[in-house]
């Protein structure tokens, strides 16, 4: 690492770090940025390519980065999401878009969830019950903008992440033969209980609008989850995690 230490935040280094909160950047670089060691070294356990470190103090992760610098504390709170950083932050190499593999048995499709939260609290989850692949449709939350991939503790590095159009994710399940379901009320719907989810791919909506017509109108059949009756509906990650389980178990 450089004995010097970057104090200034207009620094190239550090203003092009800087600039990767926004999806903008990211998209144009191909890069996204991962705070904190325990994050990095998962990024790093799962084969992303690293590019460039920050670091308040010398650190032996610093041989793995092509490029590694001190700065200063201020400096790291400008470049970093989080109000209080853990030390470190470092570019990676946004991973290479991944074909869906040959025989997947669960997939989520995420409609239009745009809260960073639920959406990486939903790819933890996927993480956690081996899902095969997670959906991200008609403008979700990025899950490499720091507040997601904050959100998923590292299973964004591990579970397969797709963006795509509604067409895009038919087209696929049709290649792979899995069925569509929705989280939704409609004449067909059946409790969770009774649905077979072992080979399926289950549609989940934003809290507020749920799902699109767009995508229930490609819907098979709908689920709902069993509740009391005085609870209209659940938190998107919150209903996600629920058919996540039921299709693991």
């Amino acid at each position: 690492m450089s004995v010097e230490t970057i104090t200034s935040v207009k620094n190239p280094l550090v203003a092009s770090l800087r600039a990767l909160k926004t999806a903008k950047a990211r998209r144009e670089t191909g890069l996204f940025l991962v705070e904190g060691e325990t994050m990095l070294n998962e990024a790093l356990s799962s084969g992303l390519v690293p590019r460039a470190l920050l670091a308040e103090a010398e650190t032996p992760l610093a041989a793995r980065f092509p490029e590694a610098r001190l700065v200063t504390r201020g400096v790291l709170e400008a470049v970093c999401d989080t109000k209080t950083p853990q030390g470190m932050c470092a570019a990676f190499e946004l991973p290479p878009p991944r074909a869906l593999s040959d025989a997947p048995r669960t997939l989520v499709a995420l409609d239009g969830v745009q809260d960073p939260g639920n959406v990486g609290t939903i790819l933890r989850t996927a993480d956690a019950f081996d899902c095969d692949g997670v959906f991200l449709v008609n403008a979700c939350a990025d899950p490499y903008s720091p507040k997601t991939a904050r959100a998923t503790m590292g299973a964004v590095f591990r579970r397969d992440v797709y963006q795509c159009t509604a067409d895009e994710l038919c087209a696929l399940l049709q290649k792979s033969n899995l069925p569509l379901y929705g989280t939704a009320l409609r004449n067909d719907t059946v409790s969770l209980r009774d649905a077979e989810l072992s080979r399926a791919a289950v549609a989940i909506g934003s809290e507020g609008r749920g799902l699109s017509a767009e995508i229930l109108s490609k819907c098979e059949k709908t689920i709902k989850i069993p509740m009391s009756p005085r609870c209209e509906s659940l938190n998107a990650a919150v209903a996600a995690s629920v058919v996540l389980w039921e299709m693991y178990r």
